[in-house]
Formats: C-alpha cells, structure tokens, sequence
C-alpha cells in the first residue's frame, strides 16, 4: 500500500528524513509520532508528491511514484484523502457543497455527486448540517465535513494530520472512533499525532520517527518518550498539544 525503501531527503544541510524503509499494508491503522522536527511532515509530503525524494523508492497502491511524472500526480492524489487539523473549507460554501467540490474537480457526473454526498454525509453523521455554513458549525461537524470530503471520492489511503488538535477531549474520541470505522471499512489510515492518550488507548501501529529514521515501529504500541514541550492541553484522561508537529 505505503512502501518506503531507503528513502532519503533533506533541507539543504537539514535532514528531513534519512534512510527510511517501510511498508504500510492495505487496511492498516497506523499512528506516526515523534517530537517537532522528527520528520513526520517530510513523510507525508513525499506520500503527496509535495517534496521528491533525494534518494531511494516510493511505492503507493503498488505504483512506483518516486519519479512520477507531473500530469500523473492529479490522479495519485484522488486515491490519497487528507484531513488537516485546521478543517480547510471553503467558507462560502454549504457542508454539501464542500463535499461536492471534491467530486467536482475531478469530473464526477452530477448524477453521481447527487448520490454519493448524502451517502458520505450520512456516514460521518451531519446529513442534517447539508445546508449549513462552515461557519455555523461546531469544530467537531467541521471536522467530520473534512473527512467526508477526503473520503467521498473512496480513496484507498486517508492520512490525518494532527485531526484532533483543536477539539475537545470528547469530540476527539468521536472523531477517533468515526476514523476506525472508516478503516474497519478497508480504507488505510495513516494519522500524525502528538495525543499520547489517544495512541495508548487505540493500541494500534505505531511508527515513532526521530532524527529523521524511524527508531519504532510496534504492531501494537504506546506513544512512547516523545512527548512534545510546547503547549500542552491539558485534558481529562490525558493531554492534547495544541499545535501542528
């Protein structure tokens, strides 16, 4: 699904990461974690074809993406899902019209956008926000408006990036569990996260990255000694950062 093999790229002088080999199997829910500057952004990126890798291979849904051709990476993209921890919609636009616009760039038929939003606002639960605003929702409906939007087009990998770092505790956990539903439902996740508590209790992959190479990677794991110092958010059953990586 997800295959870094000796994967290399740096800053200038900077690493961002160095030597990474890894694979991410179809279904799998994996946790990446690490302190500020570990190198999770570069991971991601790479997986976007944001960044082109110094060195080594890239491999995602089976398909060599290291030197992918431009005009080749609009349709990578459409089986990659992203969440942001800052929601990103667009504020003029409904909750069914955010959505939309995701089937709209790619060409999808009105019939099918017609069939296909309500199902996916169904399934992360505001079918009846479809008319709202961004503005009018709550940060946890703005959030799930950002994952129906990254899985309406059912792409194979959704990474999450930081997705509960500006919700509260028990908006977290229904976000957390909406997520394993999706994955329960065959879609590959990969989640950037400093939230120690929402790791330990998920008890699912986790890959610590530091330094730029991966020092971790546990089947079933905790967060483990990387705890980020700036900012924490305190909360009941743990603590959230408040921040992106």
């Amino acid at each position: 699904m997800i295959a870094f093999n000796n994967v290399t790229k740096s800053y200038g002088t900077n690493i961002g990461i160095q030597d990474v080999t890894v694979q991410i199997d179809k279904g799998d829910f994996v946790f990446l974690v690490g302190p500020s500057g570990a190198g999770k952004s570069t991971f991601i990126r790479l997986i976007l074809k944001e960044i082109e890798a110094d060195k080594g291979s890239i491999k995602l849904n089976g398909m060599e993406i290291t030197n992918l051709p431009n005009r080749f990476i609009p349709k990578l993209r459409r089986n990659t899902g992203i969440v942001f921890q800052d929601f990103r919609l667009l504020p003029k636009k409904t909750v069914y019209e955010n959505v939309a616009f995701a089937m709209e760039i790619i060409h999808t038929t009105p019939r099918t956008i017609r069939r296909q939003v309500p199902q996916v606002l169904s399934l992360v639960g505001i079918s009846s926000k479809a008319g709202k605003y961004p503005h009018e929702l709550s940060a946890g409906e703005q959030q799930r408006v950002a994952i129906a939007r990254a899985i309406v087009n059912n792409p194979t990998v959704l990474i999450a990036d930081e997705p509960t770092g500006n919700l509260d505790p028990d908006t977290a956990w229904e976000i957390m569990k909406l997520l394993e539903q999706i994955n329960i439902r065959g879609t590959t996740i990969l989640m950037v996260t400093h939230a120690k508590d929402i790791v330990d209790k998920m008890e699912k992959r986790v890959i610590a990255i530091d330094k730029g190479r991966i020092v971790r990677d546990d089947a079933s794991g905790s967060y483990g000694a990387y705890e980020d110092e700036r900012t924490p958010c305190v909360r009941a059953g743990g603590v959230f950062d408040s921040h992106v990586k």
